[in-house]
């Protein structure tokens, strides 16, 4: 028998339940709005079930391990020091369930209707909802486009039991003796570096002129450092030309210096950057533009060219970051009840989980002085931190980026332990049009990281306490 398909109705419908799209529900719903969430997998997205969560539950538990096994210099040594893998992919999945649990609790305490099921637009004002079993269309005022991206698949590295993308890679059940990663962008790095602690043999082939390439490279050069103490071997301008598979490994041939080569392991990882999911969804049909990526076009509301529908998060210009589809998702919400909001990515940071870790928010020096900016830069190294000592994780700074003429701060770049916290009090400092004055002027509890970022302030302003100028 076939149930009639009776329209349901909504003042907002949002696609997709990861960290733009569930952020965009409840903000919408905390308006006012009626609000119906269709998510086809996960709540929580890539983000939570195999993306960001997950990645750093591996990364910390690679650190514990990698420390239990070096610490012989600060007096403590270790013996027989073991991983139980499947002990780690339990902690992990652990890690993950609290949260994507935690979501639904967050959509169902904001009366947020959650759907299960394919989307596909039929018109401006209404789609289709599908399952294995059923379809049912909805209506709406309003749409919220957050499907997210999907990892890039070379057609000469087909995903399979030995080619893994970065789903892949973190579910594997056992740590790979060998292991070769494509792209030495944010994941490729991560998961390398993880992977490298557990004591897999890692060759990291990168075909641009450095690894973690929209970073400086005084930055990258901490990382490279590190990586090499752990015997990861990488291998830049190198072309990944095709992999051969056998039961129990992979042969990758590749291209460096004019030369063909080749690298066997257990397992190759490809990132290589990813795709947005906007090929399935019934765009063409109501006209929404997209570039020949199929990146959707917004405007600085997160609007597309049809004015009802917004888009946000990976599927839109720029970095695929959480933190960024989440402050999106905030401001589409936002402007569909009404609100003036407008997008400004200069305060979004960007970090990656390396060794040590990267952060950078606002201008970079080389961005501001391409826009004929006028600045400044002041560094403050973590060797002269009494907290860094302490923690004997001494390598990296804290650079400023300021306008010459009041002081501004318009950027800055950490690198070192934390840099991934650190980030948030700069970012801050240049949403609220802070000078270096400002951030000297605050004082910061001792000893602790988070001094750095005022010695910085104070070498900016030529009056440095624990350096000599």
């Amino acid at each position: 028998m076939v149930v009639g398909d009776f329209p349901i109705e909504t003042d907002t419908i949002v696609i997709g339940a990861g960290p733009g799209g569930y952020v965009a529900a409840i903000r919408a719903a905390q308006l006012g709005q009626k609000v119906t969430i269709v998510e086809k997998g996960s709540l929580g997205g890539v983000c939570l079930n195999v993306g960001c969560i997950p990645s750093k539950a591996l990364i910390a538990a690679s650190h514990r391990y990698e420390t239990a096994l070096n610490s012989e210099d600060v007096g403590i040594k270790a013996e027989k020091v073991t991983v139980d893998f499947s002990k780690v992919q339990e902690w992990k999945a652990g890690v993950v369930k609290k949260l994507t649990g935690g979501v639904e609790g967050l959509l169902k305490g904001n009366k947020v209707d959650i759907v299960q099921g394919e989307a596909y637009f039929v018109d401006e004002n209404s789609l289709k909802v599908m399952d294995e079993n059923s379809s049912q269309t909805y209506t709406f005022k309003n749409a919220i486009i957050a499907t997210g991206s999907r990892p890039i698949e070379l057609p000469t590295f087909k995903y399979s039991k030995r080619v893994l993308d970065s789903t892949g890679a973190l579910n594997l059940d056992e740590i790979p003796g060998k292991l070769v990663v494509i792209g030495g962008g944010y994941v490729g790095t991560e998961l390398g570096t993880a992977y490298a602690n557990l004591g897999s043999e890692v060759t990291i082939l990168e075909g641009a002129d450095d690894i973690l390439s929209g970073f400086e490279k005084q930055m990258t050069a901490l990382v490279k450092r590190n990586l090499k103490k752990k015997k990861v071997e990488i291998v830049t301008k190198a072309m990944a030309k095709g992999v051969e598979e056998t039961e129990n490994g992979v042969t990758v041939k590749f291209e460096a210096k004019g030369e063909e080569k080749t690298v066997e392991a257990d397992y190759v990882l490809v990132t290589v950057g990813r795709k947005p999911n906007t090929d399935e969804l019934g765009l063409e049909q109501i006209g929404v533009k997209m570039t020949d990526r199929g990146v959707i076009e917004i405007d600085k509301q997160c609007r597309t060219n049809v004015t009802n529908i917004f888009a946000i998060g990976d599927i839109v210009p720029g970095p695929p970051l959480a933190h960024k589809a989440s402050y999106e998702g905030k401001i589409a919400a936002e402007v569909i009840s009404g609100q003036p909001s407008e997008i400004d990515y200069l305060g979004i940071p960007a970090v990656v989980f390396s060794e040590p870790e990267l952060a950078t928010v606002g201008y970079t020096e080389k961005q501001a002085k391409d826009e004929g900016l006028d600045i400044d830069a002041a560094k403050f190294p973590f060797a002269a931190n009494g907290r860094a000592l302490s923690l004997n994780n001494t390598d990296g700074f804290v650079k400023l980026v300021t306008r010459k003429e009041d002081g501004l701060v318009i950027g800055a770049q950490i690198a070192g332990a934390n840099a991934s916290d650190m980030i948030s009090e700069l970012g801050l400092a240049i949403e609220a049009g802070m000078t270096v004055e400002d951030i000297a002027m605050t004082i910061h509890a001792h000893p602790t990281l988070g001094e750095i970022t005022m010695e910085a302030a104070e070498v900016a302003l030529g009056t440095p306490i624990h350096i000599v100028k």
